[in-house]
């Protein structure tokens, strides 16, 4: 059981005509919402439109997930090399895949799918940033060989999206207190964390290293060598 249709209903027709007061830099607008059977269970997609970046977002829901509070909820930012051609040099496929089978096993959660390719530096760069990550730099220094921030990502639009769907408060499936900070300061209330620590192979390793190392993600790897534990054939 999902959303009810009634309650679907209503939400599409509020956003028909909606208008963020004051012209705000940030204004979304729920689009569509159909049924969508998955291989981790039932989900509804909604597609969202908003006027900042223009690009076309997505919340994958699980149950009835509207005025309800502590919602397990994922935020992943898109990955088209991990998504979807399943590369070893991250674990964004394998966290997207937990995600979809934890809230799946669940009464109710939500899947925000952002359109913030490369840590928000775009996929062009994020090859670039591959690169010079094959030359030996880490993640970090990459990107800001490249002129960027580390993490270029801001979560303004999935706080909207939140707000639209009426979610109250939310329990955040993450390893990054930085994505958590920037949600609160967005607004959003949160109840607590579920990690997603996915095993190392040998090909993110470095990669996971300096996710931990520089960017203070919560990965709960006892020493670096275990970093390496895991073959790429178990990926």
């Amino acid at each position: 059981m999902g959303i009810p249709q009634e309650v679907v209903d209503r939400l599409l027709k509020e956003n028909v005509d909606h208008e963020c007061p004051g012209a705000p830099e940030i204004c979304v607008k729920l689009s569509a919402v159909a049924n969508l059977p998955t291989r981790f269970g039932d989900y509804q997609v909604a597609a969202f439109w908003n006027n900042h970046d223009r690009k076309e977002h997505a919340a994958f829901i699980h149950g009835d997930v509207v005025g309800k509070a502590d919602v397990p909820v994922r935020i992943h930012s898109e990955c088209l090399t991990g998504d979807a051609i399943g590369s070893l040099r991250c674990d964004c496929h394998d966290q997207l895949v937990e995600s979809l089978e934890k809230i799946g096993k669940m009464d109710a959660g939500v899947v925000l799918y952002l359109r913030q390719e490369g840590r928000g530096i775009g996929f062009i760069n994020k090859i670039r940033a591959y690169r010079l990550q094959d030359a030996g730099f880490d993640t970090v220094q990459a990107n800001e060989i490249l002129g960027f921030r580390p993490d270029e990502r801001d979560y303004g639009i999935a706080a909207h999206m939140l707000g639209t769907l009426e979610v109250e408060s939310i329990r955040i499936l993450t390893n990054n207190p930085d994505k958590m900070e920037d949600l609160r300061r967005h607004g959003v209330t949160i109840t607590g964390r579920i990690p997603v620590v996915i095993p190392p192979n040998r090909y993110d390793h470095a990669y996971l290293a300096t996710k931990r190392g520089k960017l203070g993600h919560l990965l709960d790897f006892e020493q670096d060598d275990d970093l390496a534990a895991r073959s790429p054939e178990d990926a």
